[in-house]
């Protein structure tokens, strides 16, 4: 099973797509397999349409129901999530995230937005039947900054805040896939040898 990422910013290169990066990074290092969406490459016209017949629609559904997490990142504007994240939830089937955990990530311009997670975000969420959420995190833009090579990294502080979302992942959500690989392997009680 995997983790999926879903990028809802409308741009190719955001802030956003930098934190859930991040945390897909983590991921791996970790073991986990992670498989990526970006809602802006999904043909447009077919979203707003809810063409469920196009390639890109039901590719996009086949990759969240295969998923055993999602996490999914948005831009915050007007504190509300990205018009592109929302249009996509909304082909999404009634049941998409059930049994499944999500985390959602968020940026913004100011900690004034920061609420969008909870009250905007989370509901859909659990509409969408996700088993658990995770609490969210949300980054403002000094938080994910810009280097002069033009690539993007988190700071300390929302770096350790995406370790602790990792670790709560793999040993709640994911125990089967990564928690026995990393333990001894089974004995049986017949091999068992003991001595007083």
């Amino acid at each position: 099973m995997s983790v999926l990422l879903i990028a809802g910013s409308p741009s190719e290169r955001s802030r956003t797509a930098a934190l859930l990066e991040a945390a897909g990074q983590r991921l791996e290092t970790r073991g986990v397999l992670v498989d990526r969406l970006r809602v802006r490459d999904i043909s447009p016209q077919a979203l707003l349409l809810a063409d469920f017949g196009h390639r890109s629609i039901s590719q996009a559904i086949g990759q969240v129901a295969e998923a055993q997490v999602i996490i999914v990142a948005t831009p915050v504007y007007k504190a509300a999530y990205s018009g592109v994240l929302k249009v996509f939830l909304d082909v999404l089937p009634q049941d998409a995230f059930k049994g499944k955990t999500v985390l959602p990530l968020a940026t913004g311009g100011s900690p004034n937005h920061m609420l969008a997670l909870d009250y905007a975000l989370r509901p859909v969420l659990q509409s969408l039947g996700a088993r658990h959420i995770l609490s969210g995190i949300f980054a403002i833009d000094s938080q994910v900054t810009l280097s002069p090579e033009g690539s993007y990294s988190v700071t300390p502080e929302i770096g350790a805040r995406l370790d602790a979302a990792v670790n709560v992942l793999i040993e709640e959500a994911l125990p089967h896939t990564l928690a026995h690989a990393s333990r001894f392997a089974p004995v049986h009680f017949s091999q068992v040898r003991c001595s007083v």
